[in-house]
């Protein structure tokens, strides 16, 4: 499998993405905000971060980038692009994904671990996961809150498009558990055809049993089975 790790001024878990797919095998490579060449490509990863220091609002200049365009062009031929946290921001701001992130319902930013339950293992990113699993991903966004209008809401329900709900421990999924006002605790969606993925939290810094957890390690190599 062939990836590529985009970079744009402000990143600052690139490093942390191509790292864990490095040490599990997979070939990947930079791709520079002003890149325009996604040939050869399987998939590509839109990482956190704070793209052009989040002026305006996250994502919002970051959309501008000539990349994003060749990316639109990658997802519209089948390839699949995955946006963690600012990278999820970033795709809903192109237009990939819908909806909005918003600022956190008690305007602070929130860093901590947090537990997800999988909704939905019919994607490249989650067929490693059992429904109803629950995992643990670190978050750390201070624009988190997913919202949708209710007829969006309607369609991602209906489509099986949320991949990951925020929940407690047991996998209970609650307002008390809901770290951001996210609407109906939604952490991760995918596209109609499911090759344009974007979540909140941060599984790859869960992928090493260094880091205290390894539940995010699944989520990596679920893309690369899927793609190899």
């Amino acid at each position: 499998m062939k990836c590529g790790v985009v970079v744009f001024p402000g990143s600052n878990c690139d490093h942390d993405t191509y790292n864990v797919l490095e040490e599990l095998g997979c070939d990947v490579s930079w791709l520079w905000h002003k890149d325009t060449d996604t040939s050869n490509l399987d998939a590509i990863f839109v990482p956190g971060g704070f793209s052009y220091g989040d002026y305006l609002r996250a994502g919002a200049i970051a959309h501008f980038s000539p990349i994003i365009e060749e990316i639109k062009k990658f997802a519209d031929n089948g390839g699949y692009v995955i946006g963690i946290c600012n990278g999820f921001q970033v795709l809903v701001e192109s237009h990939l994904l819908p909806g909005a992130l918003m600022h956190n319902n008690d305007g602070y930013f929130v860093c901590q671990d947090q537990s997800l339950v999988v909704e939905n293992t019919d994607t490249a990113a989650t067929a490693g996961y059992e429904k109803g699993q629950v995992v643990n991903f670190p978050i750390a966004h201070g624009e988190g809150k997913f919202y949708v209008d209710d007829d969006v809401l309607k369609e991602l329900e209906a489509g099986n498009r949320i991949l990951f709900r925020y929940a407690d421990k047991n996998g209970n999924v609650s307002a008390e558990a809901n770290p951001n006002g996210s609407r109906h605790n939604i952490a991760g969606i995918c596209n109609e055809k499911r090759n344009v993925i974007g979540l909140m939290p941060h599984p790859e810094r869960s992928s090493d049993a260094l880091l205290g957890c390894e539940d995010g390690k699944a989520f990596f190599t679920s893309i690369m089975n899927s793609l190899d």
